[in-house]
């Protein structure tokens, strides 16, 4: 496992090269990438130049955001599937080959098997191209029941749930694991001990505001890794260190006080909250 910044996670719009600095800097061991931009890059300066970027500085590409809109209509869909192939083979070629992506737990137009049908036939596409270029898909479930209930169809919102949907879509796919659904799901350590290394693409971190019930906190309101202790976020860790789990470990607080602070000091404040947990696993 290695420490990842996501710079838009914690409210930075950077490109590469500014990305990977600032996770130098903070202290980070890897930094996710604007695919498309790593893609341009390649046909500019070649392959080499690009990992040399990240290897000059000691940093790690993390992974990439599916950036394909499959929850639309099908004509944008299959655009932007048009375009996967070569983000694909970008990714492939700088040894960054976790996707990943979210499924909203509920919809107002689509029952359960619908919403189901739909997206195996929307993903099934896109993690076969992936696969094709050595890359897997993370599909990550919203576990907060204050979202789940908010629309008229429930969907998918536990990890048993969407691993039987990773099944349904292809070998290639597994979950983004969020420490977050995972606390509102009401998920156990002992569960993550119980997953495969491969059942897990990638990993988010974050903590809960004290003193509200677990049914009750909204998922847009968290905080930094390890600040409150409400998530026991070490033995979310540790549990995923025993299983072999290799991949990045990325904060997603959305905490507005670090949002609005300068990037070096986002980042080296989001990187100071993870190592303090870090350093116990």
């Amino acid at each position: 496992m290695f420490t990842c910044l996501s710079p838009g996670a914690i409210g930075i719009s950077a490109g590469l090269e500014r990305g990977i600095q600032l996770a130098k800097d903070a202290g980070f061991q890897g930094v996710e990438v604007p695919i498309g931009e790593v893609a341009n890059l390649l046909n500019e300066i070649g392959a080499e130049r690009v990992i040399n970027l990240f290897r000059k500085n000691g940093i790690l590409p993390g992974g990439w955001g599916l950036p394909v809109e499959w929850r639309g209509d099908e004509e944008r869909w299959r655009k932007d599937l048009e375009q996967l192939p070569r983000l694909a083979k970008a990714g492939q070629a700088i040894g960054c080959t976790r996707v990943s992506t979210w499924v909203m737990p509920c919809s107002n137009t689509m029952t359960y098997s619908e919403y189901w049908d739909f997206a195996v036939a929307r993903f099934t596409p896109i993690a076969k191209t992936l696969r094709d270029h050595g890359c897997s898909l993370g599909l990550e479930f919203i576990g907060p029941k204050t979202l789940w209930t908010s629309q008229k169809y429930e969907f998918i919102h536990t990890m048993d749930k969407m691993l039987e949907l990773d099944a349904a879509i292809g070998p290639n796919v597994g979950l983004l694991l969020d420490c977050w659904h995972w606390y509102t799901a009401h998920h156990t350590v002992a569960e993550v001990e119980a997953l495969k290394p491969e059942q897990v693409v990638y990993v988010h971190v974050n903590d809960a505001p004290v003193g509200i019930p677990v049914d009750e906190q909204m998922d847009n309101v968290r905080d930094l890794p390890g600040a409150t202790g409400v998530i026991d976020l070490v033995g979310f860790l540790r549990g995923l260190k025993k299983i072999g789990y290799q991949g990045p470990i990325t904060p997603e607080p959305f905490h507005k006080p670090t949002a609005a602070l300068p990037a070096d000091e986002a980042a080296r404040d989001t990187a100071a909250a993870l190592n303090k947990v870090w350093a116990k696993i």
